[in-house]
């Protein structure tokens, strides 16, 4: 972490254990180096002056060898510093035909192993989870900490929402209440919130496409992600197979066709993981086009590393220093 001094100039490095310890070589080494020189010197009875000169300047580009390698950085100047980035709310469907089995390990696991790549992928940006079966609960609201979502995310399980149906009309108006209240949702900065609704398909509700064209009217992107197999799976309870109340095996099978037409609705895309593909990275690739919203601009003063000047007058001083003779004793 830079360090500034009361001088207004900023230090890249630390002065540390390095730094001493070429100094006091320096300095011990320059002792031994004195005292051989000034016994010779009385030996002969010649005057040894000059070498204190030669101390002079080696002290001098020893020392501004020091001060460029801990990386001086002074000037001031202004810089503009934007911070922009997207609300995402992403409703996960947490009924019990999540739990099915087409999809390996299920369609819960496999759902919480891509959404962490997700967040991931949008570490800049804010994300909110809520999660729903035939309601809705506010699993995380909007945040940038990754840590929490991914905590969120690890311990959703189909025991935390009734187990009565589907529906997406309570989760896709928890969603937008959300995102407009959480610093409104003015035209100019609604298409940088995105509502992700990942499902199997299967919505019992009726008040879906009235949210829908709530969303749509307030430019909101909804993009949906359907999870399964159109050719179905079954469900555990407890050791064996879930059945029905005639004792047939259920089977639970994807329908995007809900999905789709929501997405549609709204401008958005429809997206989906099965037996064969798995489109999340191109459900991150299309989210991430979205221009994000300008949240906060400020200006900063900066400043910049100019140790080279310390370094090229250092090297002036030990070029010369070799180059130009002059003896330390006279005789």
């Amino acid at each position: 972490m830079p360090v500034v001094n009361r001088l207004n100039v900023l230090w890249y490095r630390d002065f540390g254990i390095a730094e001493i310890i070429f100094m006091v070589a320096f300095v011990a080494l320059y002792a031994l180096y004195l005292a051989r020189i000034v016994r010779i010197a009385k030996r002969l009875n010649t005057p040894f002056r000059n070498v204190f000169i030669k101390l002079f300047f080696r002290t001098i580009y020893f020392g501004l060898f020091i001060v460029a390698a801990l990386g001086p950085s002074f000037g001031g100047s202004k810089k503009e510093v934007k911070s922009v980035g997207k609300d995402i709310m992403i409703c996960i469907d947490l009924s019990k035909s999540m739990d099915a089995f087409d999809i390996q390990p299920s369609r819960l696991e496999k759902i919480k192993f891509e959404l962490k790549k997700v967040v991931a992928a949008f570490n800049s940006d804010r994300i909110g989870l809520i999660i729903f079966s035939s309601e809705a609960f506010m699993q995380c609201p909007l945040t940038y900490d990754q840590n929490a979502l991914n905590l969120f995310i690890e311990t959703m399980n189909s025991g935390l929402v009734p187990s009565s149906g589907t529906d997406f009309g309570p989760p896709l108006r928890m969603a937008l209440k959300k995102l407009e209240e959480d610093g409104g949702a003015p035209s100019s900065q609604a298409k940088s919130k995105v509502i992700i609704l990942i499902s199997d398909g299967e919505d019992f509700g009726e008040e879906t496409d009235d949210v829908a064209r709530e969303i749509q009217n307030n430019n909101i992107k909804l993009f949906t992600l359907g999870v399964g197999t159109e050719k179905g799976g079954n469900i555990y309870a407890g050791n064996s197979l879930k059945t029905n109340q005639q004792g047939l095996i259920v089977v639970t099978k994807l329908n995007p066709k809900e999905l789709i037409s929501v997405a549609t609705k709204t401008g958005g895309q429809y997206f989906e993981i099965n037996e064969t593909k798995n489109d999340v990275s191109r459900l991150i690739n299309t989210i991430s086009k979205i221009e994000g919203e300008l949240r906060d601009a400020r200006f900063i003063d900066v400043t910049a590393n100019k140790y080279f000047y310390f370094l090229a007058f250092a090297s002036l001083l030990f070029v010369l220093d070799i180059l130009v003779n002059i003896p330390t004793i006279k005789i």
